[in-house]
């Protein structure tokens, strides 16, 4: 198996983990306020990378330092937009206007870095944007319209928040084709903790009651969804294009999706289904195509 193919796969393995762990953190926010919440869990799984892997961090020179500063910021902006912005619209425009990211990578490279992406590519990303339309916006009553009648500053506070995410794949994937991973990972996470800490007496009333399901939930998001997920997105990022990166984890709300209906016997419906299966088609359309389509038409210019 090729660094590639494994690449893919534990990207995917990652967003499964972030899908999986809505559940959880939707239950430790009733006793702990969100940015809190992230600043925590971010502070532990540096603190856990830190002691892994300080003999990388120890020979961090400057231009490392810069990459993994950079990484850091964008990754702290996409938290605290989207959780900032989430106060001021509702849940399924959060988190379809994060999804945008998945539209916004590719058109950023070609903007900034003058990136051609692979045509089988941007047709997986049109179909992953529209499964994400049909998950995320209601199709009508209960004022399902209504919430997608005008934009808030919620709404674009979120579009900053999947502009931040979008970048923070991008600079990441720089990073590790320039630096060892290791450091990168440790760097993006404790920036991230710091700016955080920074910014809660600014951005919130915090609070938090230490209960059972917050412990747990600091735990498992600090230890698997943010140093364990970031140290793989580091190290997979040497071999995936971040177009891809950006493709894979629009799964997270399928796998949200999924563990709710596992987990809290929540019901499926139709529309989620045909945009979940639009999202699968979208991410196998590029990653199957892109590879396969090349050759095709090499082999046929060939012919």
């Amino acid at each position: 198996m090729s660094r590639s193919v494994k690449a893919h796969i534990l990207l995917v393995f990652v967003t499964l983990i972030w899908g999986a762990t809505f559940v959880v953190i939707k239950y430790a926010l009733a006793d702990i306020s969100p940015l809190l919440f992230n600043a925590v869990r971010m502070l532990l799984a540096a603190t856990c990378l830190g002691a892994l892997y300080w003999k990388h961090i120890i020979r961090i020179n400057l231009n490392t330092f810069r990459s993994g500063l950079m990484v850091g910021i964008f990754l702290w902006a996409g938290y605290e937009f989207q959780t900032t912005g989430l106060r001021l619209t509702t849940p399924s425009k959060s988190g379809f206007i994060t999804g945008i990211s998945v539209v916004l990578v590719p058109l950023f490279m070609a903007m900034f870095w003058k990136r051609r992406v692979n045509h089988w590519t941007l047709l997986g990303v049109a179909a992953a944007f529209c499964g994400l339309a049909l998950m995320a916006i209601p199709s009508g009553g209960m004022g399902g319209y209504a919430d997608w009648s005008k934009i808030n500053a919620g709404d674009i506070l979120t579009l900053a928040c999947a502009a931040a995410f979008a970048f923070q794949i991008i600079f990441l994937g720089g990073a590790t084709q320039k630096h060892p991973f290791q450091p990168i990972a440790f760097l993006q996470t404790a920036v991230a903790a710091v700016l955080m800490l920074i910014t809660i007496p600014l951005a919130e009333k915090a609070h938090v009651v230490w209960s059972s399901r917050v412990i747990w939930a600091i735990v498992t998001t600090g230890m698997f969804g943010t140093a364990l997920a970031f140290t793989v997105q580091a190290w997979a990022q040497q071999f995936t294009p971040p177009t891809h990166t950006a493709l894979i984890f629009s799964l997270e709300p399928v796998f949200a999706w999924l563990t709710s209906y596992v987990v809290l016997h929540e019901r499926l419906g139709a529309r989620p289904a045909a945009g979940a299966f639009l999202i699968l088609a979208g991410v196998l359309l590029s990653e199957l195509m892109g590879a396969v389509g090349p050759r095709i038409e090499a082999a046929t210019q060939d012919a």
